[in-house]
């Protein structure tokens, strides 16, 4: 379900002294921005102008942390300026995209408007931005410091192994091992194996 996002209101979900700079943003490409509940599969997404009249469009999860929801996004205007210079002749996440959110990041570091842990992530990430700051071990372990605590989740990471554990979407796992950056886990019910992120959030069943 989406909802407007009254601009005035956008504020709130903003870390102090953001707020006038993503405005001009969002006045100077005409952005239509949408705030969602929360979404398991992506935090933020951009859609370009279409034949039908339909401008640029942004949408970010109401659900994130304030420095989450504006590296969100900034992560998408990226897209749209990269859009703006290149239409669909580039990556997605390409050499080009990374340019242009660094470009863009570089105006909200030094400014005392992130913590420090998140500025130093952020610096860190600029040298060659993820494409998604889940894609960014270090960066999601800093966020996750400001989130609402939850104290029946936990990190697939922290359980011990063979744990039973449960999504979202209420299936259950058990957690196998660790290959490369990912956990090897097993779907319950179906046998099926499946990948998760360290840093993917759970809870565990018993």
């Amino acid at each position: 379900m989406k909802k407007e996002a009254p601009l005035h209101a956008l504020a709130s979900y903003l870390p102090d002294g953001t707020f006038e700079q993503v405005m001009e943003f969002l006045h100077m490409y005409k952005v239509h921005l949408t705030i969602t509940r929360e979404r398991q599969s992506i935090l933020g997404d951009y859609r370009h102008p279409d034949g039908n009249g339909k401008g640029h469009r942004i949408s970010i999860n109401g659900s994130l942390n304030k420095y989450s929801f504006l590296l969100t996004l900034l992560h998408e205007i990226a897209h749209l300026t990269t859009f703006n210079k290149y239409a669909n002749r580039v990556l997605a996440h390409g050499k080009e995209w990374k340019h242009e959110y660094s470009v863009i990041l570089r105006d909200f570091v030094g400014k005392n408007y992130l913590p420090h842990d998140v500025e130093q992530a952020v610096r860190k990430s600029m040298m060659n931005p993820a494409a998604s700051s889940c894609s960014d071990e270090n960066l999601m372990r800093v966020l996750r410091n400001y989130d609402a605590k939850k104290e029946t989740h936990f990190l697939v990471e922290q359980l011990p192994p063979n744990q039973l554990f449960k999504t979202k979407d209420g299936r259950i796992f058990r957690k196998g091992e660790r290959i490369r950056k990912r956990y090897r886990c097993e779907e319950v019910a179906s046998k099926r194996i499946y990948l998760f992120s360290p840093l993917y959030e759970v809870e565990p069943v018993d």
